[in-house]
């Protein structure tokens, strides 16, 4: 009889355990999506980020039709200047960034060869 109750928590507890995971993983959806719908229509977007300290980075900013560089710190921001759009290249979007990034996907199947 002792052996059954302990299966059944056994059982009791891997089933809570996935409900748990479950409801972790709808919230994480519901909060993506409400964060999304938040960012459509904005007519702020960062563009680029490119971090020269630990702390520190540089970041290309669109706002409206205008284009900015920033120096973000821990805990200030300073605007760096206005740029024209003739001086950046918007990074394609659906690549991950800009010709030169190599997918994760390429990096493990090249490590699979080795």
């Amino acid at each position: 009889m002792d052996r059954l109750g302990s299966i059944g928590q056994l059982v009791t507890v891997i089933l809570i355990f996935i409900f748990v995971l479950v409801l972790a993983y709808f919230a994480t959806k519901l909060t993506a999506g409400l964060q999304k719908g938040r960012m459509l229509g904005s007519n702020v977007e960062v563009l680029e980020t490119f971090k020269i300290a630990p702390t520190k980075y540089i970041q290309i900013v669109r706002i409206g039709e205008k284009y900015f560089s920033y120096v973000v710190c821990k805990d200030t921001v300073t605007l760096l200047g206005e740029l024209s759009k003739d001086d950046i290249a918007v990074p394609n979007k659906t690549g991950g960034g800009t010709s030169n990034n190599i997918s994760f996907k390429d990096i493990l199947e090249k490590l699979k060869k080795q």
